[in-house]
């Protein structure tokens, strides 16, 4: 049962995938209906599972799920990586590759490998103040409060000299 996400409890987990670019216009459509069709079907054991999601800046999705509801068995989890998996073939992007890091410079989303953040984290061009997107988070309440903080407030900060 898909639901607006804003009406999804805070203690709803999510799952955050960052794209290596930012989807068109068209993509964007198309990404929402194939979203839309998949989570309005999404369920475990036959039993529907009360699901949001968003994509904010159109260079993450953000899936949420009312565990409370009912929860996601493993078979469900796989079938929702598999469709990320579809959607990362058919835009040419990378969606669950873990090992890259996004962060602002300016007004622009920067979409970097872990490897190479670690070496502009020793340059002037990063530092404790850089808005930095923990995909790390588990539920809405950390997506709302932790996701898109100053590098200083997350995990990306043991790399900053």
């Amino acid at each position: 049962m898909l639901i607006p996400f804003n009406q999804l409890p805070d203690y709803s987990r999510v799952w955050i995938y960052p794209s290596s670019r930012v989807f068109t216009s068209e993509e964007k459509v198309e990404i929402e209906a194939v979203l839309k069709t998949f989570l309005e079907n999404w369920s475990t054991h036959g039993t529907p599972l009360e699901t949001a999601f968003e994509l904010p800046y159109d260079r993450f999705i953000v899936i949420g799920l009312n565990e409370e509801v009912q929860g996601a068995s493993g078979c469900s989890i796989d079938s929702s990586v598999y469709l990320i998996q579809s959607l990362e073939q058919k835009y040419k992007l990378q969606l669950l590759d873990k090992m890259n890091v996004c962060y602002k410079s300016n007004d622009t989303i920067v979409y970097s490998p872990l490897k190479e953040f670690r070496k502009l984290a020793k340059s002037p061009k990063i530092s404790l103040k850089t808005i930095v997107f923990n995909n790390l988070v588990v539920d809405k309440g950390e997506y709302k409060s932790l996701w898109e903080v100053p590098a200083a407030d997350s995990w990306h900060a043991r790399f900053i000299k």
